[in-house]
């Protein structure tokens, strides 16, 4: 199971702007935990989407239970496999 789930939806407004929003529910754990896992999910927006985001969409990113245990590098393959799919 991947440490997240990538929604993308296109705004069809005419504007290029990519937009993305962080989402972790309290059943990942406590504030500490959720605010680290938001942490890693926006480094993660940072590095990919400006590259490999769709222009026009909003993105979301929802994180899940295994996320916080997976490594950095993990994560970033995982979201560049999923931005892949998105494009197609």
């Amino acid at each position: 199971m991947p440490g997240f789930v990538l929604l993308m939806r296109p705004r069809g407004d005419g504007s290029a702007a990519m937009r993305v929003g962080f989402t972790v529910t309290k059943k990942i754990g406590n504030a500490v935990v959720r605010n680290r896992m938001k942490r890693r999910l926006r480094a993660l927006a940072r590095e990919l989407l400006p590259d490999n985001g769709v222009p026009g969409a909003d993105h979301v990113l929802i994180g899940r239970a295994g996320g916080i245990e997976r490594s950095f590098d993990d994560l970033r393959r995982e979201c560049t496999k999923a931005l892949g799919k998105v494009r197609r």
